[in-house]
């Protein structure tokens, strides 16, 4: 799978999955959290990830992505939201956690994941026929063979179909938009101590029926 060039829209739920969120008592929304991402975020399923002297704090998310497969607006309870997904991925979506701190984002999401190529997704794009059932998949994570995450779709606070109707309330999903709908348990940041990503660390992704991401951290030098 490569990525595509031009003007991909990418959102992301701010939420983790739900046992996740009732463990680290994180409030359950009662809509959606989300926020873009710039296409730049986006990067290949075995690309190295660049790293931004300042990009403290390191954490990567393995996460379901939902690739929109024709332009999507105002999808009502009477709209099949499925009919408008050409399919599915895995995501990483890779975080500066230090910039997550509200007080250096203002609450805000995106400092912490719009890094260019923090959000590597691949290896392929998987049909709902191929899936068959895309919120009762296995995922799990890996940073250099050792096991950190392992969940599965079934645990979304919000279904799909709930997800890209939100999304499309007053704003058009274009085709070719990426959607990563939130982790499970086992990120960095909540591990005692925190085992934040180093230079060199290989994160590898799997989700069943769709395939494995691997992506090397390149920590970049200031000059």
């Amino acid at each position: 799978m490569q990525r595509k060039q031009g003007h991909v829209q990418c959102w992301l739920m701010s939420v983790y999955l739900k046992p996740y969120s009732e463990r680290v008592q994180f409030p359950i929304p009662s809509f959606p959290v989300v926020f873009t991402n710039y296409p730049d975020t986006l990067a290949g399923p075995f690309e190295d990830i660049p790293i931004h002297p300042e990009a403290h704090e390191l954490d990567y998310e393995g996460e379901l992505s939902v690739v929109v497969g024709k332009d999507a607006k105002n999808l009502t309870e009477k709209d099949e939201p499925l009919d408008y997904v050409l399919g599915f991925t895995v995501g990483n979506d890779v975080s500066s956690r230090y910039w997550q701190n509200p007080q250096r984002s203002g609450a805000q999401h995106g400092p912490a994941k719009s890094f260019d190529k923090f959000g590597p997704i691949g290896p392929v794009i998987a049909s709902l026929k191929a899936v068959n059932n895309p919120e009762r998949l296995k995922l799990r994570t890996w940073v250099n063979s050792d096991l950190r995450q392992d969940g599965a779709t079934d645990d979304l606070i919000f279904s799909i179909k709930e997800i890209i109707r939100h999304l499309s309330r007053g704003t058009t999903l274009r085709k070719g938009t990426v959607i990563m709908t939130g982790t499970p348990s086992g990120v960095a940041a909540f591990m005692k101590p925190a085992q934040w990503l180093k230079d060199g660390d290989v994160v590898d992704i799997e989700i069943e029926k769709i395939g494995r991401i691997s992506n090397t951290m390149s920590f970049e030098v200031r000059k």
